[in-house]
């Protein structure tokens, strides 16, 4: 046995069997397997619910929303169905991984949205204030006035 175990043959059989291995499909496909850029649609809206029920859980108890059963409804598949295609994706390391990062990527970029968004917002805001301000009755007033008196 320790003859073997030093035969350079025998690491290259090691490294072919473990290279191929890698690359065998462990589970095969649900019969209902949910497509790979719906599952990403779904598991953004389910990280985004799940942020804002740690965030505001009230909200979504007024409104009756609770994240797994909107989903699901929203999407049009049930929970066996989403856990026997979270199951197999999950059995894919490489497709698992890309899914997760194109969840990630819509969430920055909605995230970037909601700043470039509120940055508009607050400029709407300010200018609208400096629209009260410039216009109070004590302003106006002096504007009314000043322009009675350079009257003839």
């Amino acid at each position: 046995m320790k003859e073997i175990k030093n035969h350079p043959s025998f690491f290259l059989l090691l490294g072919a069997v473990i290279l191929f291995s890698c690359g065998e499909q462990v589970l095969e496909p649900p019969e209902r397997l949910i497509p790979k850029e719906k599952m990403v649609e779904m598991l953004t809206d389910l990280s985004l619910i799940n942020a804002a029920k740690t965030t505001n859980v009230s909200v979504l108890r007024e409104n009756g929303i609770e994240p797994m059963p909107y989903i699901f409804k929203k999407y049009g598949v049930d929970s066996a169905q989403f856990v026997q295609s979270d199951r197999y994706y999950a059995s894919l390391p490489v497709e698992y991984e890309d899914i997760h990062t194109k969840v990630k990527e819509r969430i920055e970029k909605q995230q970037e949205e909601v700043v470039r968004q509120k940055k508009i917002n607050d400029s709407l805001k300010l200018l609208e204030r400096e629209r009260k301000k410039s216009s109070s009755p004590s302003k106006m007033k002096k504007e009314i006035t000043k322009t009675t008196d350079s009257l003839p």
